[in-house]
């Protein structure tokens, strides 16, 4: 069997690939059908009649549903005026040969020890291992130079707030890193709660990305640049789910892109885990309408 078989049958065994699947068929059926009572009614004596006539458009049916309803791993579109191109994927944000967006809390909390500051799961936790070979203390230092000079909103006590750090930026700071060849835009979305729970909201998550995309436009020279689904994990975003977090992180861009060129090409990668939970083909239909 084929890997595209073997995702469409994967697909079929969930209600909502069932779901795609029937009305693939239905629009199809419906336009064979109609093409067929046209041909016949302009034809009378046509030889399209019959029970051979339907089982074809049944098997064309089935056949382009099929094809419709293959789960994709990538969706991708170029824009124009200004040019860009924009490309959804599932993959590991950081085997992307681009600049990075990272996700922070407004106290820029580093620390997996434990797992109740930051989790050792998190894009953030991968940032530290992955691009500061878990070295902590250099990855406070390059954010404590990158926050020099933006104004700290508030500083916690140490009784309010025992553990992590204690000095709080605006929500929608972002942070910019360069290690080797790369930057990386950490831009904090999210509230820490002093009792370690990562808050957000969409119009936090708005600003934060208009914010990030100001800050590219800057510094990126026109670099290409990946970035997650912020805000689908620890920091959920007023219960949104993954694929309407994606598709307003893709608005935000596109329309701060008519503003003025950013990147050349933004990424945005999916994690394999969290694949299932977005419909490629719907991503594909909403980039098609921006």
């Amino acid at each position: 069997m084929s890997i595209a078989g073997g995702r469409l049958i994967t697909a079929l065994r969930s209600r909502r690939g069932l779901g795609i699947f029937a009305s693939h068929f239905s629009a199809a059926f419906a336009t064979l059908a109609g093409c067929f009572q046209l041909i016949v009614a302009a034809h009378p004596s046509s030889p399209l009649k019959g029970i051979w006539p339907i089982v074809a458009m049944v098997a064309a049916s089935l056949i382009w549903a099929g094809a419709r309803s293959i789960p994709r791993t990538l969706v991708s579109r170029e824009f124009t005026h200004p040019n860009f191109t924009v490309t959804v994927k599932s993959g590991d944000l950081f085997s992307e040969d681009s600049d990075l967006v990272i996700g922070f809390t407004d106290t820029y909390d580093t620390s997996t020890e434990g797992g109740d500051i930051v989790s050792p799961e998190s894009v953030q936790a991968q940032f530290l291992r992955k691009v500061y070979g878990g070295n902590l203390l250099e990855l406070d230092d390059a954010l404590s130079e990158a926050l020099r000079g933006v104004a700290i909103s508030r500083v916690e006590t140490q009784e309010d707030k025992p553990r992590g750090k204690r000095e709080r930026y605006p929500v929608d700071t972002v942070a910019v890193l360069s290690k080797e060849t790369a930057r990386y835009y950490c831009v904090a979305y999210s509230h820490m709660s002093n009792d370690l729970i990562a808050r957000s909201s969409v119009n936090d998550l708005w600003r934060s990305l208009s914010n990030t995309w100001s800050a590219i436009s800057r510094h990126g020279h026109l670099n290409a640049v990946a970035i997650p689904i912020l805000g689908s994990d620890l920091a959920r975003v007023s219960n949104l789910g993954r694929e309407s977090l994606l598709k307003m992180i893709l608005l935000s861009f596109v329309a701060k892109s008519r503003e003025g060129l950013i990147s050349r090409k933004l990424t945005l990668v999916i994690h394999h885990r969290d694949a299932r939970q977005v419909d490629m083909n719907e991503v594909r239909a909403f980039m098609n309408s921006l």
